[in-house]
């Protein structure tokens, strides 16, 4: 197979997982993320396993114009590109008055607008195969507003809608877009947060990366519009949908606040 597959945060976590699915079947990989230490060690490992080229590049994709340098670099490996999954992005836990702004608009720059920008450089690309795909990373957090954790939601209700928008778009296209949304997984995503305090609670609802990753990959690949892994979180997700938002918005309120 000569396609290749972009995967943005692929060092860690869902991203890392998805990179050792679509290495075993037979995907060359060009792997994005901040530490060239794990990246070296993830491509050396699946080098060793697969047989699959890779190539990695350590960026900060929230800096300003790391998405268009992103784009480059995956232009110059390759015509290739079949797979694009921006997984990269984290949250903030804190009330939105008290976090300092800069933090807030660094995460912001990296879960919206990194998306936008690296997704827009690359379908020109995308539409040239036969067959292509693009999978956003969201979460169940997409479906209602959180307290404390206001703007990553937010973020994340953006990537489902924008998603499921330009999916429409390009229905008559090769390009085919689905949107991945997991509730809690043990990806370090809570530490990273500074949600710490509630790590006897997300104990209870983890998902292994692994397993959100393979119900991410085929649910992809199948050209579904959202995926939700998890029958508890489908279960959840659906509630937030249906039940009043203000109902929804104190449930969340009393998980995520102190």
């Amino acid at each position: 197979m000569t396609e290749y597959a972009l995967i943005t945060g692929a060092s860690k976590g869902i991203g890392k997982s998805m990179s050792l699915l679509l290495a075993k079947a037979g995907y060359n990989l060009m792997l994005v993320a901040r530490s060239r230490a794990d990246l070296e060690d993830l491509s050396f490992s699946i080098q060793k396993e697969y047989n699959v080229k890779v190539v990695f590049l350590a960026i900060d994709l929230s800096a300003n114009h790391a998405a268009e340098e992103t784009a480059k670099w995956c232009k110059d490996q390759t015509s290739s590109l079949s797979i694009l999954i921006n997984n990269a992005g984290y949250g903030l836990w804190g009330y939105f008055a008290d976090l300092p702004l800069k933090d807030q608009m660094n995460m912001l720059q990296l879960n919206i607008s990194t998306v936008v920008e690296l997704t827009h450089h690359l379908l020109p690309l995308l539409k040239q195969q036969k067959q292509a795909y693009i999978l956003n990373i969201a979460s169940t957090a997409a479906y209602q507003a959180l307290a404390t954790l206001s703007l990553y939601a937010a973020s994340k209700t953006f990537i489902l809608n924008y998603s499921r928008a330009i999916r429409f778009e390009l229905r008559h296209s090769p390009v085919s877009v689905s949107c991945l949304c997991p509730g809690p997984t043990d990806t370090g995503f809570a530490s990273r947060a500074g949600l710490d305090v509630f790590a006897d609670l997300a104990e209870k609802f983890n998902m292994l990366p692994d397993e959100v990753a393979k119900t991410g990959l085929k649910g992809m690949f199948n050209k579904k519009a959202e995926i939700i892994p998890g029958f508890l979180h489908r279960l959840s997700s659906f509630g937030a949908r249906h039940l009043p938002k203000a109902i929804v918005e104190r449930i969340g309120a009393g998980l995520y606040t102190r």
